[in-house]
């Protein structure tokens, strides 16, 4: 009996392990489609020799910036990914945003239901929930969307930015793809405020260093998944939202268009 259980377990690993890599093929295969970049199994780079930007925005329980933002994207008629958890989906206080955000014609998509931690920090190869688990959130995220009239969009920004190859495979499974934000500028850091001491910084450094890699980087910010928060705590005393209509105008000024990933990215 218990070599029977010691073969069945292996068998399972055996066929989690082939399903693992036929996901990471199927990544690998979208990324080489739109001559992109991949990272841990996500996409974090589209077309590199192509002079275009896609504006990503995450939210979850603060969302201070969502009037400014839809504001500027509006004036300069641009569309742009949002990704949202299903607590912020859920709360009636932006309901408003999400309405406006949709009849906009921007994308919607899901952020985690509960806004979970995949992996821990020290090791991102250490899973902290199991597939049923994952699986559950996401859908429950899916289900909060479609209270809006928001369809099943398949492509995921994860909880935290943070997950591994395990995560993007099982994204796959579900038909949907697993994005995150191009490192190098910063612009993630948008969220820190003064208390976090050493990790702060602020929103002139983070134009400062968005221009500084677009003029020195021989690819420039082609294919960049540039992410912002719709919202970040008050004690942040320079929201980088209100720096965004000079940033566009710099970028816009420098050749660059715009487009949101789901006029790139292969939608299932």
């Amino acid at each position: 009996m218990m070599k029977t259980k010691q073969v069945a377990g292996q068998h399972r690993s055996f066929i989690s392990t082939i399903l693992l890599c036929l996901a990471l093929l199927t990544a690998r295969t979208e990324a080489q489609r739109l001559n992109g970049i991949l990272d841990h199994g996500a996409l974090i780079r589209t077309d590199t020799t192509v002079r275009r930007i896609h504006l990503v925005f995450t939210g979850h329980e603060f969302a201070n910036g969502a009037e400014t933002i839809r504001r500027v994207l509006s004036r300069h008629r641009i569309k742009a990914s949002f990704f949202l958890t299903g607590e912020f989906y859920r709360n009636p206080a932006f309901s408003g945003i999400i309405a406006g955000l949709h009849k906009d014609g921007h994308d919607l998509g899901p952020h985690s239901d509960k806004h979970l931690l995949y992996c821990t920090w020290e090791d991102r190869d250490s899973l902290l929930v199991t597939r049923k688990q994952f699986q559950k959130d996401l859908d429950d995220n899916y289900t909060a969307m479609a209270v809006h009239g928001i369809e099943r969009t398949p492509i995921f920004m994860p909880p935290y930015e943070w997950y591994n190859d395990v995560i993007a495979s099982w994204a796959l499974s579900e038909g949907v793809t697993l994005v995150n934000f191009t490192p190098g500028t910063s612009s993630n850091a948008d969220y820190t405020t003064p208390d976090m001491q050493a990790k702060y910084v602020t929103s002139d450094s983070i134009v400062a260093r968005i221009l500084r890699y677009e003029s020195s980087s021989p690819t420039g910010l082609n294919g960049f998944l540039l992410l912002m928060h719709i919202g970040v705590d008050p004690k942040r005393p320079d929201p980088l939202h209100e720096r965004l209509d000079s940033l566009l105008k710099t970028l816009i000024g420098r050749k660059y268009r715009f487009e949101p990933l789901s006029a790139v990215v292969q939608l299932k």
